[in-house]
């Protein structure tokens, strides 16, 4: 009598969790934490994740580092002294407070945070050569990442509704990417700044030549990918220029209808052949050209064509009827002005 085997057992697969530029314990208090709490964390991209186990693949919580401000050196609660241990991450909406074990590993992260950031190896901090090596090798990661992702601060809205954007939420930022308004299938860069009291808009062609974005400024600036352009007007104005992004309050709000614009996740670009070049990092008061290049029209092609959303009836509108106001005063002044002359004649 033939007996019957069971089949083997098999091993559950192990969970894997993503490649992370750098990752280690990291104890970390937010700003509704009473006390810290340890973490296993990693770096990926311009997002920090933690997870409650070095082996576990699924992260418990995220930090979003495109709402960057600054990193702080901090001594412990009630010391008056800086162990080496601690440092504050201020972000645009919050700050989150971190403890770890030694001075090189406070070094480290914070090496690694501003390579992503800044998009350039930090030297002013206490590291090895071995360390720098490892953060040079994060930063072609991190540019190879971006040329292939659209920034975060691109919406699917026109040039009427991105000066609507700008003007109704200036604390979520003041610069944004949008399709063009032209039919061509590109990009086109809108912000909003206040110049001697007065909000000025201003709009910029960027022409694709190649794997290249050129910014069309006074002096035209090359870029590898549309998150160079972005940083190149960042960088070039001293960080007064912050991309847009909603906040998840605003994105509960404004939901694809007939009445709001519609906001969509960024979405992958075509890969290029060409090796990113280094985004510029010198600040400057203004960028050259950018105070002369007022409302152009973009017209460029690009490597990916983009849908403007259509159905947007109310928040064009609003712009319109003031387009209309005032022309209605300026024609109005007009009329005033031919009355006049007519009259001395």
């Amino acid at each position: 009598m033939a007996l019957a085997l069971s089949p083997p057992r098999l091993p559950k697969p192990k969970s894997i969790q993503p490649s992370h530029y750098y990752e280690s314990f990291l104890e970390k208090k937010g700003p509704r934490d009473r006390d810290y709490k340890k973490f296993w964390a990693g770096l990926q991209g311009l997002t920090l994740y933690f997870y409650n186990s070095n082996r576990d693949s699924q992260y418990v919580e995220k930090l979003d580092l495109g709402v960057f401000v600054k990193l702080r050196d901090e001594a412990p609660w009630g010391s008056s002294q800086d162990p080496g241990t601690h440092f504050c991450l201020v972000l645009r909406n919050q700050e989150i407070k971190f403890k770890v074990e030694s001075l090189e590993s406070r070094e480290m992260w914070k090496g690694f945070i501003m390579t992503v950031v800044e998009l350039r190896v930090p030297f002013n901090l206490t590291l090895l050569p071995g360390h720098l090596y490892m953060m040079t090798e994060a930063l072609a990661k991190e540019e190879a990442r971006r040329a292939l992702e659209m920034p975060s601060c691109f919406l699917q809205v026109s040039r009427l509704e991105a000066q609507l954007l700008l003007e109704r939420y200036p604390e979520c930022g003041n610069l944004l990417l949008r399709p063009s308004g032209d039919g061509s299938g590109g990009v086109s860069v809108t912000t909003r700044q206040a110049l001697n009291g007065t909000p000025v808009v201003r709009h910029y062609k960027v022409k694709c030549e190649g794997p290249k974005y050129v910014i069309d400024v006074e002096q035209p600036f090359s870029c590898a990918s549309l998150d160079a352009v972005v940083n190149y007007f960042v960088s070039h104005t001293n960080k007064a220029l912050v991309p847009f992004l909603l906040d998840e309050d605003y994105e509960k709000v404004i939901v694809p209808s007939p009445s709001r614009p519609v906001v969509q996740k960024p979405r992958k670009l075509a890969k290029f052949q060409a090796k990113p070049p280094k985004t510029p990092v010198m600040p400057k008061p203004e960028p050259k050209g950018l105070n002369s290049v007022l409302a152009r029209k973009l017209a460029v092609s690009s490597a990916q064509v983009f849908s403007p959303t259509t159905g947007l009836a109310d928040v064009t509108a609003e712009l319109e009827e003031k387009l209309q106001r005032r022309r209605a005063l300026e024609h109005a002044a007009a009329r005033t002005g031919d009355q006049q002359a007519n009259l001395q004649a």
